[in-house]
């Protein structure tokens, strides 16, 4: 057997000022032919589970692509172009199977449903090709995506831990469907509910009851799959919000009913899905207040890790204008920043315009630096290797990267966007987070992953950005309307 296994994922917030070309994809790591199979073999990412399982059958695999980026804004021709073409060739090539490992909320030039338009384009070359297909938490789940694979499923994590193991469950999906053992037939269906990233950790309510109904749902006899996605708010196409999609051996109807229980519960939980804010000052006069740390700070409105520009100071200035001590900072998009320190050598002291280098035009916001003096602590490549629960074994890349260490904080400023999920972000440069009073974190919710275990304390600090959750300073296009929060749908 003949097993096409590739990766293509990007989260668009149509929102970013920041481009998604395809330098913005190499830099996070975008990977051809061979090279694609050496670079996530044996990691725990879906990827990873569908190598494992071809090799456990003996297939004759082939990787064309395995590329990712932060997110960011719009996906532009050329980078859509190549991430597309090579799994097409492939197709054309001739395969037996495929197992894709996409997100699910790619908005393009070409395309405004990145991943459905390209299953859409292996069926018109292969139609009766067996697809599986992994999904993000985030997807933005469309009809050309349901009815362009054999079967499908989303992370049932946030922050995604569990990545491998839907891989390895759809993947065994898709090759038992292919032995003649099950025979899976899909229902989906959405709710006109645009929920905010901020509330769709998977440990906290509402999505915990979601993710529950949905565990509950795959031990029925018959169940392959069920999946709750959150949805990404911050992709203004037609389909973002909540979504649901049930896979199941044969049985239609039982799929239809699963699906709708879920969907009836997500909707009566709308209410739940949407961030109460608190004043800036406030909150980081409450961090001032507690004493054991280490105290993480969220700085979620400027989270590149959902395509904000990592830059914005707001955060950071009113740290420091309340006189917080021993706090660590990861971590800061700017690379002339870094060039200064590196000019400046290690040891000596600079004086910056840090940050505040990108204009905000989708929320009027323009870049304001925050001039800064300190020590130059740390000189690195950025280069490290992920160790911690999320992306294990994958190599992270954050470009020329420097320490600033002012005395109260040390900064971690970076050339390339990556979003701190992984302690890597600090021990690669020597800092020790778990012995720090406060840890700011440009994170709205994957921080769980690398430093949950080490907190005291987690406070959410609502400063600027483009991941804001505030609605009213968003002006949406695209997606359905009515939808709730946009519109007040209250009916029961």
């Amino acid at each position: 057997m003949r097993i096409l296994i590739a990766m293509m994922k990007h989260e668009t917030n149509t929102f970013s000022p920041i481009v998604a070309d395809w330098k913005r994809f190499q830099d996070w790591g975008a990977h051809l032919g061979e090279d694609a199979l050496k670079a996530y073999e044996g990691t725990a990412m879906p990827m990873g589970a569908y190598i494992e399982l071809a090799r456990s059958i003996d297939a004759e695999i082939v990787t064309p692509v395995a590329a990712e980026a932060m997110p960011a804004g719009l996906v532009t021709k050329e980078a859509y172009n190549n991430l597309v073409e090579p799994i097409l060739e492939a197709v054309r090539n001739g395969v037996d199977a495929a197992m894709l490992d996409l997100h699910g909320a790619m908005v393009s030039e070409v395309t405004p449903d990145g991943e459905g338009t390209l299953l859409e384009r292996i069926r018109e070359i292969d139609p009766d090709l067996p697809i599986a297909v992994t999904l993000d938490l985030h997807c933005n789940l469309t009809d050309k995506m349901v009815r362009n694979c054999t079967t499908l499923i989303g992370y049932k994590t946030y922050p995604h831990v569990d990545m491998y193991e839907v891989g390895l469950q759809i993947g065994q999906a898709l090759l038992d469907s292919i032995a003649g053992k099950v025979d899976p037939v899909m229902s989906w269906g959405n709710v006109p509910v645009l929920s905010q990233t901020l509330c769709q950790g998977t440990d906290d309510e509402p999505m915990a009851t979601l993710i529950r109904l949905c565990k509950e749902a795959e031990r029925e006899e018959g169940v392959i799959a069920a999946t709750a996605f959150g949805g990404f708010a911050l992709a203004d196409m037609k389909d973002s919000g909540n979504s649901v999609i049930v896979v199941t051996d044969g049985d239609q109807a039982k799929a239809d009913a699963i699906r709708d229980r879920i969907l009836a519960k997500a909707w009566a939980l709308r209410e739940d899905f949407v961030y109460k804010h608190a004043p800036l000052e406030e909150k980081v006069a409450e961090a001032k207040s507690l004493t054991e740390g280490p105290i993480l700070l969220l700085d979620h409105a400027d989270n590149c890790g959902s395509g904000a520009t990592q830059d914005v100071m707001t955060v950071i200035a009113e740290i420091m204008r309340q006189g917080l001590e021993d706090v660590a900072v990861g971590a800061v998009w700017d690379p002339a920043a870094v060039q200064e320190m590196q000019k400046a050598g290690v040891g000596n002291t600079v004086t910056l315009k840090l940050g505040g280098k990108t204009d905000m035009p989708s929320i009027n916001e323009v870049g304001e630096p925050l001039e800064i003096t300190g020590t130059v602590k740390v000189i690195s490549n950025g280069e490290w290797t992920v160790r911690g629960p999320m992306y294990t074994g994958v190599k992270v890349f954050m470009g020329p990267t420097a320490v600033l260490d002012t005395g109260n904080m040390e900064i971690v400023i970076v050339s390339n966007h990556h979003e701190p999920w992984d302690q890597g972000v600090f021990t690669s440069v020597g800092i020790q987070p778990e012995h720090k009073r406060y840890v700011v974190l440009k994170s709205r919710i994957h921080y769980r992953a690398g430093f949950a275990p080490i907190a005291k304390a987690t406070l959410r600090l609502d400063g600027k950005g483009v991941t804001t959750s505030d609605n009213k300073l968003l002006e949406y296009k695209n997606v359905r309307r009515p939808i709730y929060p946009l519109d007040l749908i209250n009916e029961a």
